[in-house]
């Protein structure tokens, strides 16, 4: 009975056992399964010694053999690093901070190649700060900092690719001159502006002026156009006045003729008598002695006409049944 009950509970314990084997593969089986993240990088030592590093997916490590040594980021970084006292070469000294932009290439190399990766690439970009600005002068410090950025990247990026680094972009955040040279700037900045603004204020009155005298200028001219054409219009108009004028009269002469040839032409139609036409000419022959001529030709033909006139005009004022004139 005794021994039955011995054999149930070494049953039990081996089952007990054998699970509690299970769990501890498990759960070492968990912890040795590694999956490796986007933009992430492991490194992974064997026995103390660098091993491999693991990319991207699903890696199973040996437990109590492998370890990962380092989890990396594989992005660009910024770090911004304080303010440094820099000295220019004409013995200023200024506070300049700087940030910098960085991306790291190489796990192995970052993990392996320097001791506290931050503080060598802070110590390093405080080191070429100076180098480079020692060079130059306070107003080439303040106005060239595309330059200092190039240079100090360049410098950057060769001095830290042994270390699996690559500097994209170092930028000055701020450059901060002694307190003295900073008020000295101000009264330059503040002299600047009032010059502008004289400079702004003279152009504005050189402008109104020359808009005063072009206003004056095209006054004169609408005016001198608007006399011009007043002459012209009215020039225009006396020379309409002759023409009609003198069409007036062409045509009063062109009536006169017709109304003399319209004259022959009836004379001729009822053919008049040679008596008849010597008195016409009697007529217009007394019309010519009307004007101011002091002497008067008279044609023979007319000559007897005359006299019968004459004679005609005598026995009227004899005869005694005659009208009388009024005098």
């Amino acid at each position: 009975m005794f021994g039955y009950h011995l054999a149930e509970v070494g049953s039990i314990f081996g089952t007990i056992l054998i699970i509690a084997l299970v769990a501890v593969i498990l759960i070492l089986l968990a912890k040795n399964i590694i999956i490796v993240q986007q933009s992430k990088a492991y490194v992974l030592e064997r026995m103390g010694a660098f091993q491999a590093v693991w990319g991207v997916g699903l890696h199973l490590k040996i437990p109590f053999i492998e370890r990962v040594a380092k989890v990396i980021s594989l992005k660009e970084q910024v770090v911004d690093f304080a303010p440094q006292p820099v000295i220019t070469k004409d013995n200023v000294t200024m506070q300049i901070d700087t940030v910098i932009y960085f991306q790291i290439t190489d796990p192995k190399l970052y993990t392996y190649g320097v001791e506290h990766p931050m503080s060598a690439i802070e110590n390093l970009t405080a080191t070429t700060l100076r180098n480079i600005i020692g060079e130059l002068e306070l107003d080439q410090t303040l106005t060239s900092r595309d330059i200092i950025n190039s240079k100090m990247r360049t410098l950057l990026d060769e001095a830290t690719d042994p270390w699996g680094i690559k500097v994209g972009r170092v930028e000055l955040k701020n450059i901060i001159p002694p307190r003295e040279i900073q008020d000295a700037m101000e009264k330059q900045m503040k002299a600047e502006r009032e010059r502008r603004e004289s400079i702004l204020q003279a152009e504005g009155q050189k402008q109104s002026q020359i808009l005063v005298a072009e206003g004056d200028k095209q006054s004169a001219i609408l005016r001198a156009d608007a006399a011009k054409q007043a002459a012209i219009l009215q020039a225009e108009g006396a020379k309409q006045a002759q023409i009609l004028q003198a069409e007036a009269e062409a045509e009063a002469i062109l009536k006169v003729q017709q109304a003399t040839a319209d004259a022959i032409k009836l004379i001729n139609e009822a053919r008049p008598g040679e008596a008849v036409l010597k008195i016409k000419a009697l007529e217009a022959f007394g019309k010519a002695a009307d004007g101011k001529a002091t002497k008067i030709i008279v044609p023979s033909e007319i000559q007897g006409l005359a006299g019968l006139a004459a004679s005609a005009k005598a026995l009227l004022e004899n005869d005694p049944q005659a009208p009388k004139k009024e005098k």
